[in-house]
């Protein structure tokens, strides 16, 4: 089975406890991957609404050289912009992406686009849930949108090759995004607003957009987006906001962003060993093998070669 899980914050757990990202308390590590001939993940560094200015680059720093030093420790391979995504992914069992959840890292310097680019970050989702010099987040109560900065990160994000996700993003902020730019942009851990009425999951109207800049949507496992009664959400639940994407012509946008180490699971995920099931649960709901493969990986894969970085 092969796997691209587009979101995590499996990265902030181990910075900030001062553990290995194959620590066996973590959602996602080696020894809980389960079952993969091969596996990318992408691991985000999480900047908390908290961080700001220089508080925020020191996390992002801090965070660049825990994943060097752990994918050397763990025999996970690093993939860096200038290679070949397949033939890594295909010629290692372990891969994995740098990604950063809240472009506060930047620390409001517009510089700081290319060397994140250079240090091999490979996405970056422009907001959490408040607003910063980028934009408003989801939780805004009257969002203004992207500001003159944020137009400026757009630009060089496109410019030098970081995937735009706007998870968390304010619905204002994802339709000046929409606007403002032409490349394919992501929604790394959201899932469908019609099944589960949250601020944080995409409308029909989002998802289609989405679709038509070939984007990419990874389905979140956090039990309060999967349902909206969070408490006997189950990984069931997984297949009503694909069914539902899929009705929409969604069939080659979809993928996973678990959210695995940020969220609260449903009992019945346990951590990326789940995924295995998860996986011969598609297959027992007659979806055919290659929708699910396109779900699982060739969706994902397809997106940042696409993306041409």
């Amino acid at each position: 089975m092969r796997l691209v899980d587009l979101h995590c914050d499996t990265l902030y757990k181990a910075v900030k406890n001062q553990i290995s990202i194959n620590d066996k308390s973590l959602d996602v590590s080696i020894c809980r991957n389960g079952v993969f001939s091969n596996k990318l993940q992408c691991y985000a560094i999480w900047i908390p609404d908290k961080y700001n200015g220089d508080s925020a680059e020191k996390l992002f720093l801090a965070a660049h050289k825990k994943l060097n030093d752990e994918c050397r420790k763990n025999n996970i391979y690093l993939i860096n912009k200038t290679e070949k995504l397949k033939d890594k992914f295909y010629s290692h069992e372990h891969t994995a992406f740098f990604t950063v959840e809240n472009s506060t890292a930047l620390n409001g310097k517009i510089d700081n686009v290319k060397k994140f680019a250079d240090m091999g970050v490979r996405m970056m989702t422009l907001t959490w849930n408040a607003h910063n010099d980028v934009g408003d987040g989801a939780d805004v109560a009257e969002p203004y949108g992207i500001t003159e900065f944020g137009k400026k990160v757009l630009c060089e994000m496109e410019k030098y090759g970081i995937a735009i996700d706007i998870s968390h993003a304010s619905d204002k902020l994802f339709y000046d995004v929409a606007e403002l730019t032409s490349r394919p942009f992501a929604a790394s851990h959201s899932n469908s607003r019609k099944i589960t009425n949250h601020r944080r999951n995409l409308t029909d109207k989002q998802f289609k957009i989405i679709i038509d800049r070939n984007g990419l949507v990874g389905i979140n496992f956090n039990r309060d987006f999967l349902s909206e009664k969070p408490e006997s959400a189950s990984k069931y639940d997984i297949i009503r906001h694909v069914d539902h994407f899929l009705s929409l012509g969604g069939e080659s946008c979809i993928c996973f962003g678990s959210d695995f180490d940020g969220c609260y699971l449903p009992d019945d995920i346990e951590g990326s060993r789940t995924m295995y099931d998860i996986y011969n649960m598609f297959l027992a709901h007659n979806y055919p093998e290659s929708t699910v493969n396109g779900i699982f990986f060739e969706n994902a894969l397809k997106f940042f070669e696409n993306f041409d970085i």
